[in-house]
Order: C-alpha cells, then sequence, then structure tokens
C-alpha cells in the first residue's frame, strides 16, 4: 500500500484550480437551489458506508475508522448533522446513489473508469492495489493463467471486475470467475482461510488489516497497479457538492488534518510478519485471559489493550523476563523505576502492570499540549522506550528539519537519526536509539491493532454460536460426536500449515470432556 503523501501539493492544487472553478455553483455564492442547499435545508449530510476497521467501527460504544472521521468533519464543515448508513456490500452502498438516499459513499471505494461514468469522484486520499489471496499451505496461483475454473471467488461491485474483463479480453481468455452475490469482501476473505474458497481478490489496505486477524491468508499476486481511494456522488449537473468536497479537502490537507488522519489509521499497517503475528495470537488465546484483568484494571486514559499491546511488546507477557541491561518483569521496568514507584517485586505481574500504567501516565502528562490528543499517546511510548528528554529531542530536530513537532508522523522519521553522529551531535542530549523506539511504538500499534481485531472477532463468533444454538433441540454429547453420517471433519484441512489440528481429534477431545 502507497499513500499518496508525495502527491499531497498536486492534489492541493488541483483541488484549488477545481474549487475555483466551480466556486459559482455553491450555494453561499449565486445559487439559492442545489444540492448543497438541499443538505443544508434538510441539516443532515447523508452518508453510506460499509463496516470495517478502515471505514467505520464501533469498539466500546465509541466510533472510528479513516472515512467516519473525514465524514464527522465534513458534515461540520458544512454545518449539518451526519446520517450514517450501513450497508453489506459494495453494490449496495451504490444503489443507495441511485435511488436518492445518500448523498455520499465513503467506505474506501476505488477511482475507475466504469465508476466516474455514472458517478462524480471525489479528490483521492490514499492508494491501494487489488491483491489476489489464497491460504497459506494451499497451491499459491503464479499468475491470473493458472487460475482455474470455479477458484476465483469475487463480491459484487468489487472494482477489480473491470479490470478483470479487460485482462481476459487481452491477455487471459481462459481467467474466470464467479460473483457471489450475497456476500462482501470479508466473508470472502474468512471463506479463504476457513478453505472454502480457494481464492479471491481486495485491496492491499482491506488485506493487510485483515492478516493481523487471520495471519494464515497470504498475497498471491497483485492484479492492478496502485489505484487512488476517493469519495463518490451522484454524477447529474449540479456540481455544488463535488466543489464542496474539493473545498473541503484542500482545507483537510493545508491544515494537516488528512496526514494525521492517513497516519492514524494507515501508518502502522505496512509490513506483515506471518510467523510474529501467529505467536501473538496464540499468546492472547493462551496467556492474556489470566492477565486481562489487571490490564483492564490499571489502564489510565487508554484502551486496556493498548496497555496489554505495551507489554506484549516488552516481555511477551513473560512475567519472569529479562533484559542483559536489568529490565526486568511484565512491563520491564529498571530498578530504579521501580523503586520510584513504590514497587518490591518487578516480578510480580500485578506490581509491574500498575507501575507501567503509572509510569506511562507520568511521560503523557509532559507530552507538551500542542500534540493532538490522539496522538500524544505515541510520543509518551517513544519517551517511554528511550527517554523522555530524547524524545524532546527528536521533537526539536523535527522542527529544524522543517517538520511538524507536534505530528507523530514526521517526528517518527526523525526518530531514527538521533542515532547518526551527523544530527545528535547537535542535540542536547546527544546520542539515543532513536531507531528503537520507532520499532518499539510501530510494533505496539500493529498489536493493538490485531488484539482489538482478534477480540472482536470472538466476541462475534461467540454470538453466532449462542444464536445458532437456540435454533436447535438439545442432543446427548454421544449423538453429537458420533454422528450416523460418520466422523469426518467439519472444516477443510489444509495440509502443511502445521499449527493447523485436525479438526476430528479436536471434537473428539471435546467430546470426552463432555461426556459423563
Amino acid at each position: 500500500m502507497k499513500k499518496l503523501k508525495l502527491n499531497y501539493l498536486l492534489i492541493g492544487v488541483v483541488t484549488l484550480l477545481l474549487a475555483m472553478a466551480l466556486w459559482p455553483s455553491i450555494p453561499w455564492t449565486s445559487k439559492a437551489e442545489n444540492r448543497i442547499a438541499d443538505i443544508k435545508t434538510r441539516g443532515i449530510l447523508r452518508v453510506s458506508t460499509v463496516s470495517g476497521p478502515l471505514t467505520l467501527n464501533r469498539i466500546n460504544g465509541r466510533d472510528t475508522g479513516l472515512d467516519y472521521e473525514l465524514a464527522q468533519r465534513f458534515a461540520d464543515y458544512l454545518g449539518v448533522r451526519l446520517q450514517i448508513t450501513i450497508r453489506s456490500g459494495i453494490d449496495k452502498l451504490f444503489d443507495d446513489l441511485d435511488n436518492g438516499s445518500a448523498d455520499v459513499l465513503a467506505a474506501g471505494l476505488v477511482y475507475n473508469s466504469d465508476r466516474s461514468k455514472e458517478y462524480n469522484a471525489g479528490p483521492a486520499y490514499y492508494s491501494v492495489s487489488q491483491q489476489m489471496v489464497y491460504r497459506m499451505g494451499a497451491p499459491r496461483p503464479k499468475s491470473l493463467n493458472s487460475v482455474k475454473k470455479n477458484q476465483l471467488t469475487l463480491a459484487p461491485g468489487l472494482a477489480a471486475i473491470s479490470e478483470l474483463r479487460t485482462l481476459k479480453s487481452q491477455k487471459y481468455p481462459r481467467l474466470s470467475w464467479t460473483i457471489a452475490d450475497k456476500q462482501n469482501t470479508t466473508a470472502l476473505l474468512r471463506q479463504v482461510v476457513d478453505g472454502s474458497v480457494a481464492y479471491t481478490i481486495a485491496d492491499s489496505v482491506a488485506i493487510s488489516m485483515f492478516q493481523r486477524i487471520h495471519p494464515q491468508l497470504a498475497v498471491a499476486l497483485d492484479v492492478t497497479d496502485e489505484q487512488p481511494v476517493t469519495w463518490f456522488s451522484l454524477r447529474n449537473n449540479d456540481d455544488s457538492l463535488s466543489a464542496a468536497m474539493l473545498d473541503f479537502f484542500n482545507l483537510m490537507n493545508s491544515s494537516g488534518t488528512l496526514a494525521r488522519l492517513e497516519e492514524k489509521y494507515l501508518g502502522h499497517v505496512g509490513s506483515f510478519d506471518y510467523v510474529d503475528t501467529r505467536s501473538f495470537l496464540r499468546a492472547v488465546d493462551n496467556v492474556l485471559p489470566d492477565l486481562q484483568p489487571l490490564f483492564e484494571k490499571y489502564a489510565i486514559n487508554i484502551d486496556w489493550r493498548l496497555l496489554a499491546a505495551i507489554a506484549y511488546q516488552e516481555s511477551h507477557w513473560d512475567s519472569l523476563a529479562t533484559s542483559p541491561t536489568g529490565v526486568r518483569g511484565i512491563m520491564m521496568l529498571t530498578r530504579n523505576t521501580a523503586q520510584s514507584l513504590g514497587l518490591s517485586d518487578r516480578l510480580n505481574p500485578e506490581q509491574s502492570i500498575s507501575g507501567g500504567a503509572r509510569y506511562l501516565q507520568s511521560m503523557m502528562s509532559k507530552v507538551p499540549e500542542s500534540v493532538p490528543e490522539d496522538e500524544r499517546i505515541w510520543f509518551a511510548l517513544a519517551a517511554y522506550n528511550m527517554g523522555y528528554a530524547h524524545m524532546l529531542d527528536a521533537r526539536a530536530l523535527t522542527a529544524r528539519m522543517k517538520g511538524n513537532p507536534d505530528s507523530w508522523a514526521d517526528v517518527k522519521q526523525t526518530l531514527p537519526l538521533l542515532s547518526q553522529k551527523a544530527y545528535y551531535k547537535n542535540t542536547t542530549w546527544g546520542y539515543a536509539r532513536g531507531h528503537e523506539a520507532y520499532t518499539y511504538v510501530e510494533n505496539i500499534r500493529k498489536y493493538h491493532l490485531s488484539l482489538v481485531g482478534y477480540l472482536l472477532e470472538k466476541d462475534k463468533q461467540k454470538t453466532l454460536r449462542q444464536q445458532l444454538a437456540q435454533h436447535y433441540p438439545v442432543v446427548n454429547p454421544r449423538e453429537m460426536f458420533n454422528p450416523v453420517f460418520g466422523s469426518r471433519p467439519l472444516t477443510p484441512s489444509v495440509a502443511g500449515d502445521a499449527d493447523e489440528k485436525n479438526r476430528s481429534t479436536e471434537l473428539s477431545t471435546l467430546a470426552q470432556a463432555l461426556l459423563p
């Protein structure tokens, strides 16, 4: 996934020129009746989207997501209230535009020529490529030419379908695919993981986030080059809404808000480590349940799952962890820090978590108030790792290099320079392992993303099992595990994945536990 940071200036210039060209159509200038006037009269901006970590996600009763935050700011810009409608799939989104029930689609949608024929595209705010995925351990297609009939399944409305049609006509005449009319992309990604679908296609950001929860998902190949992601509105002779969106995104870009939101939601999506992610998720299942009450108890002004992610980065939740430099325990505290916090035993999980949380809170309280509220934690974590003074050096160096010292996106790029003499010789506190602090914070953000998504997924599965159980009669455990049709596995087994147990063995073990 390649973001459009290098294109911000170009986007800004184009936005300004287009906004000037369209300015007469904006309602507060000359026209009294147009789409913006209708929205203002209604007092509501109607936005349709799909649920997802990058679009709209509800965590602890709070809505989050890049598209959601931008949509809320656009509603504020227009002086109206935001009304969000969540649809099950991409095709349903465009239905909302066609039938007049939505003003804007804000759902991480890719711009392409087919969509631009009927709908107006707003400014691009990041970019993705379309990728084909398969389950790790299954045969990997080397090209689209090796995809056999009935292997590739796609969600309706997927932007890549138009590219596939072109590729089929020009290069791969035998290429075929199936459209799953009642499935969205997320559902198909799950089916690839469980083996019921061989291949599907999704955008690179969605895949990267999905891998944090399901590391068995693997990328086979890129289907397209980088494509801009944009909002869409209905195309007609009234350009007032398009002009307003152009002006809004220009303001978001020039103020730095767009860059901060991009960093918040996309800055840590990057590289994926299968082994590390699998190890982390195993620890979530096997180790976290005993520690979760402590993280919930002592998390101060942060999500307890973020505190848990910090602890995992520090010690992999090992209460006996010890480093060569003498830091110890789950939160890897120094002896002096532990004593200053009144701790008597760094290896005691509760003392370590309590002390680490309080020490982190003290770091957060020192972060300059000019730093945005939702970025203060990253500055505090950098200070937690390498020392508060070195974090101030990084901010000062960022300012000298014409960056924004209050932006984590800028400061994190400066951190590695603190270990280079050409830069640290001009700082107040000298050499620091800034590259380690950079990696430290980015790893925590990745673990937090995995933990939040994985626990939400487990909750959904638990709810689904409970709902299914309500529709079936109670049966004797012996009948459950000795069905008349035999004891074959209930889900496909994939050769080569040593971490996947044989399902029939799991059922047999569970049966023994349930039988009297």
